[in-house]
């Protein structure tokens, strides 16, 4: 009796530590863009910028990324997002830079 209830213990304990070992397939053709730089700078009308192979968008405080310019796009994860944007042609989008900054050193 004292066996079976060893046995019977073990497969639980066995059952609840492989259950947190499970791994999620990924879609084919699904990769994540490189991180960008800490720093980007971007024009005022066309806030794309370019790296290896990738196209990044910003739009309404978020950043988008595709392998071609018209893309499909896909939204960046936060922890690949530059730690400041800096824009050229000034106005209100500068001011908009800064309160990104202000809000990535928040968190």
């Amino acid at each position: 009796m004292k066996s079976l209830l060893s046995l019977v213990l073990v497969a639980l304990f066995a059952t609840f530590m492989l259950t947190a070992c499970v791994v999620a397939p990924v879609s084919p053709g699904y990769e994540v863009a490189p991180p960008l730089p800490a720093v980007i700078e971007l024009d005022v009308a066309q806030p794309y910028y370019y790296q290896s192979g990738y196209h990044y968008f910003y739009q309404n405080d978020r950043w988008h990324y595709s392998k071609a310019r018209n893309g499909p796009w896909t939204e960046l994860p936060r922890s690949h997002w530059p730690k400041e944007i800096r824009q050229r042609g000034g106005g209100e989008r500068e001011e908009r830079g800064r309160e990104f900054r202000r809000e990535r050193e928040e968190r």
